[in-house]
């Protein structure tokens, strides 16, 4: 089952971090990222946020599944999502333990 638009933007509504919250479609799903730092990905209308020393010492009790078959399990956050002060915590903890992005290649040139 694919995620609802509707949910995902439910899901940046309670996170609120503006224009520092963006997503990427990632097969058929969705993947978050703060300042380009993937944190989260939104599958099957559930917010599966990345492992990290932030989830196990903010929220340690959080339910896990794989977000996709074959993937690792990773903690579900669905419960937080009407709490936007928790979820909002949780994202911008999790984000700053990632590290940073690889800067990106430049694109071959193509002749015309």
């Amino acid at each position: 089952m694919a995620t609802d638009r509707e949910f995902l933007d439910y899901v940046a509504e309670q996170i609120d971090l503006g224009d520092r919250l963006t997503h990427k479609r990632l097969f058929g799903e969705f993947a978050l990222y703060v300042d380009e730092k993937v944190v989260a990905f939104v599958c099957d209308n559930s917010v599966f946020i990345k492992p990290s020393q932030a989830v196990r010492r903010l929220a340690p009790d959080l339910p896990q599944r794989p977000p996709y078959p074959g993937a690792s399990n990773y903690p579900v956050a669905d419960e937080l999502l009407d709490d936007s002060d928790a979820i909002r915590t949780l994202i911008l903890e999790t984000a700053m333990l990632m590290p940073q992005p690889k800067p990106k290649k430049p694109g071959k040139r193509r002749k015309s």
